[in-house]
């Protein structure tokens, strides 16, 4: 029943799965599930390396009983006050967390990000997330520290003169730029090995053909951001919903 909870016996296909190295995709079609349903059950069960069924099971089985509690008393939930389905919201968060946490980022560093980003403001509180995420602020402080080091979130203070920690337009231009410079550490230290290792020699071509594949992908990298940066201030309202194309500022016709 490809739209209800994973069961326990599924788990265990998916555990089976994982450790016979079959890709997400390929488990995925053998339980008649959506691929991100299965890449969201890994990662946020201990990833590819630390996967167990039971585990998973229970901790599941734990998420949904705090849910339950967190839930107002009475015949239903209050509904949000932006109309949006809350369990539409909360699984989409999860599958956006899980993409961060593919690309590198802590579990609860990866769902401060996406709570952060599913927000129309673009900003939280520390006590919004905490609230938000039912985690301790020891949690969300450590989370928003590594974000910041990173250069995917900012810090700023509202009218009250509480912290705000806020995602913009610019996070994910300086964020792709910043990563594409840092190769350049492997660049440099790939032709250091050209000279020690001896041009000419097998090993050196190979080091030199990486440091010149590396350099050029980050540069072009660099160049398409720089083209493409004004798309991430495009309004909703110059977007073309038939064609899913950006419509051209006025000035440039």
């Amino acid at each position: 029943m490809p739209g209800g909870r994973l069961t326990q016996q599924e788990r265990q296909q998916i555990a089976l799965g994982v450790a016979d190295g079959l890709a997400y995709a390929e488990i995925a079609r053998r339980l008649d599930r959506p691929t991100s349903t299965i890449t969201r059950e890994v990662m946020r069960n201990g990833g590819p390396t630390a996967y167990r069924a039971d585990l998973a099971h229970r901790a599941t089985e734990r998420r949904a009983r705090r849910r339950r509690q967190a839930e107002p008393r009475g015949p239903q939930a209050p509904a949000r006050a932006d109309g949006r389905d809350s369990e539409a919201v909360r699984e989409y968060e999860e599958t956006f967390a899980t993409l961060f946490m593919q690309q590198g980022l802590p579990k609860m560093t990866a769902r401060v990000l996406a709570a952060l980003y599913t927000t129309d403001a673009g900003s939280l509180t520390a006590s919004e997330l905490v609230q938000r995420l039912q985690v301790s602020p020891g949690s969300v402080s450590k989370a928003v520290t590594l974000l910041e080091s990173q250069g995917l979130i900012r810090r700023e203070r509202d009218e009250r003169r509480r912290e705000r920690y806020v995602v913009d337009d610019d996070v994910w231009y300086q964020g792709m730029v910043a990563s594409a410079r840092s190769h350049a550490q492997l660049v440099e230290t790939a032709r250091q090995g050209v000279g020690i290792l001896g041009p000419g020699t097998p090993a050196a071509i190979r080091l030199e053909n990486i440091a010149r594949f590396v350099d050029f992908v980050g540069e072009s990298l660099i160049r398409a951001a720089e083209q493409a940066r004004e798309v991430l201030y495009t309004k909703p309202e110059a977007t073309s919903a038939d064609s899913g194309t950006v419509a051209p500022s006025p000035d440039r016709g």
